[in-house]
């Protein structure tokens, strides 16, 4: 089953737009994790068990487990979900970008070696360094489009002909890089009115929706300016807001209801 599709799959079974992102950040973690060398995959499973049911896909953040010299864990937690919950698609959040030959190894690191069924990709060296993630036909990749980080305006809204970057960025994708159909969009949910405009160009294409919960973005407005012609094609992505919801004994239980508040907010389909 390709990305898409496993995709398709997962809003149809748990009716839920939701995307958890694993960006753990050690400090954070309930103190019985700390001092383990298996803390971060033992944390990540926790959460991926209690969520597993409620969510469309994770999102695991590799800089933060690189940061930490854990690609073991990060590869052990994408590998137990592949394997205890196959139907949930997991998009490795590497935001990736070079050309050539290093390119091609990027990929062949997210999808043969981390085995990801997605992976986020800058866009902004074109297409010669977008094509070595999108020849793997089965897999997805994400392009950043509209981020939601308080300076994605600096260049990402500079108008060319009239048009900001990121609607260029969106018309490209839909007509020039989708070859496969494989390719999605990050779209920030700080920007709802970029959102509705990002869809209106793209059709069906699938949006990833990072910025709500701690970086303020709300869920229904989202939601209302992105959802397909279906009525999915959104993975509204949050990540500190669900992991850090309790760092107490009860910090998956804590994550779930915060899964589940979202998806009461509109994040269901």
């Amino acid at each position: 089953m390709n990305f898409q599709s496993k995709l398709n799959a997962a809003w149809l079974r748990t009716h839920s737009l939701v995307c958890v992102g694993l960006d753990p950040e050690m400090p954070k973690l309930p103190a019985r994790f700390q001092n383990r060398p298996d803390g971060l995959f033992a944390f990540h499973k926790a959460i991926v068990d209690a969520t597993h049911d409620i969510v469309c896909a994770y999102k695991p953040q590799y800089a933060h487990h690189a940061a930490l010299g854990a690609y073991d864990q990060l590869a052990a937690i994408i590998d137990y979900i592949h394997t205890r919950y196959p139907n949930v698609p997991v998009i490795l959040d590497a935001k990736r970008g070079d050309m050539g030959n290093t390119a091609m190894y990027l990929a062949k690191e997210a999808f043969e070696g981390f085995k990801a069924d997605a992976v986020t990709v800058s866009p902004y060296l074109g297409t010669d360094a977008i094509e070595p993630f999108t020849k793997y036909a089965d897999r997805g990749t994400v392009l950043l489009c509209r981020t939601s980080n308080p300076g994605a305006a600096d260049l990402q809204e500079l108008l060319i002909d009239g048009e900001p970057i990121y609607m260029k960025v969106a018309r490209l994708a839909a007509t020039k890089w989708n070859g496969n159909n494989n390719v999605s969009l990050v779209v920030g949910a700080t920007a709802p009115k970029v959102i509705a405009d990002v869809r209106a160009m793209v059709g069906d294409m699938p949006l990833l929706v990072p910025g709500v919960g701690a970086q303020g973005g709300d869920v229904a407005d989202a939601v209302a300016a992105g959802r397909d012609s279906k009525g999915v094609g959104l993975m509204i992505s949050a990540s500190r807001s669900v992991l850090y919801a309790s760092n107490g004994d009860d910090f998956a239980h804590a994550a779930r209801g915060v899964v589940e508040q979202m998806i009461a907010d509109g994040a269901n389909c």
